[in-house]
């Protein structure tokens, strides 16, 4: 994405105006080089969070997995190539990726952006309009396969026109517009509004609408018991995404900011301090790869505690028992055999048996010898009743 557009502009040069001094594409390079491993690393963890656990197999966590396969994969095939070619205006790696290279980035932001569209869309229809039916996985499936479609369709002419040239001095990758002159910043404005803009809009008013219902008002068609703990859940997802999305924005807009001032006036493009302002948008841009993943980690319990289990060999990382349940399915069974009930979270069972004539008293102190057990285990308010004690577990 940002080769194609930097190579159409240096096309007319015979030599490289952006050669820099050693010193300054070593710190550069260790800029692109951290935020490659961190966004490759980080969205790996997040896939592996998401596909090894049942209970993070929702809808919105399947787009989120969708989101960190387009980011892990523009980290790894762009970031990285990005930064070589705009620090030394020179392109190393051939025809054939040069076509990906152009190709791959619009698929890639495409893919990501519809993701947070599509889970801001699934989270209006989920608060807003609770009775009607959940996306269910098939169709989340086909919504992904058409989200990657149309990204395809969209970058195709990148591909389609992109290649090398050698010039005396250097070999260039670039696009090669039919109207050099005026395809390459209409192509740029359709991009920003397809791929920026847009899906941008259609976000700020589905959240806009959610967070008015969910800090302003009651939610529709919720009368539960439980219904000021649905709320905060509610909250925190919508308000993780939220930040999502508006990292995504400000990662991206001085990005599209540069190319289309760069698009009105030609003559920025030779300007002797253009090159490092390139190096810092596409940078910037390059970092919204890396980010989400500690947005989840620090603001959704379950993610934190894959994190743990994903570093727990660092001497400074504890699991607790809390962490290793989290992630696991709940199934809360009561069975009635004599005296005997049980509490079952997936592998770890609690069975607990009293005298029904007991009383209230036995129940008080059996309830103390197990309430430790219990909070580990998660459980909302659940009571325990046969025909003369009961006995209430809270959730803590």
């Amino acid at each position: 994405m940002a080769a194609s557009y930097n190579g159409s502009n240096i096309t007319t040069n015979q030599t490289n105006q952006f050669v820099q001094p050693p010193w300054r594409i070593a710190l550069w390079s260790v800029a692109y080089s951290f935020v490659l491993a961190v966004a490759v690393f980080g969205n790996l963890i997040v896939i592996w969070i998401i596909l090894a656990h049942k209970r993070m197999r929702t809808v919105t966590n399947y787009f989120l997995l969708n989101l960190a396969f387009s980011d892990a994969s523009m980290a790894a095939f762009n970031t990285l190539i990005n930064f070589i070619y705009a620090a030394h205006g020179e392109w190393y790696f051939g025809e054939a990726y040069c076509k990906f290279h152009n190709f791959f980035p619009v698929t890639s932001v495409f893919a990501s952006i519809y993701s947070m569209t599509a889970i801001a869309v699934d989270r209006y229809m989920a608060i807003i309009h609770p009775l009607k039916p959940r996306l269910s996985a098939k169709v989340t499936t086909g919504v992904i396969i058409c989200i990657w479609s149309l990204a395809v369709v969209l970058a195709f002419p990148l591909c389609y026109f992109s290649t090398i040239r050698t010039l005396p001095r250097r070999t260039i990758c670039y696009v090669a517009w039919p109207r050099m002159a005026d395809d390459p910043f209409m192509y740029h404005i359709i991009v920003t509004i397809l791929v920026y803009v847009l899906p941008l809009v259609v976000m700020g008013i589905t959240y806009t609408i959610v967070g008015l219902t969910l800090w302003g008002g009651e939610i529709p068609g919720d009368s539960s018991d439980n219904y000021h703990g649905q709320l905060r859940a509610k909250r925190k997802v919508v308000k993780m995404m939220i930040i999502v999305v508006v990292t995504f924005a400000l990662c991206w807009l001085p990005y599209h900011v540069y190319f289309i001032a760069t698009g009105l006036n030609k003559r920025l493009s030779k300007w002797k301090y253009i090159q490092q302002v390139y190096l810092s948008v596409m940078w910037l841009a390059m970092s919204s790869t890396m980010y989400n993943p500690i947005i989840y980690c620090c603001l959704n319990s379950r993610f934190r505690a894959g994190f743990k289990q994903a570093f727990r060999w660092c001497p400074f990382i504890k699991v607790s028992s809390y962490d290793e349940l989290e992630l696991r399915s709940t199934r809360l069974t009561q069975t009635r055999q004599s005296s005997m009930y049980t509490l079952t979270r997936m592998d770890n069972t609690m069975v607990v048996v009293y005298d029904p004539a007991g009383s209230a008293i036995n129940c008080d102190l059996k309830l103390k010898q197990i309430t430790k057990t219990v909070r580990e285990s998660g459980y909302n308010k659940t009571s325990m009743t046969d025909s003369s004690t009961t006995c209430k577990y809270l959730r803590v």
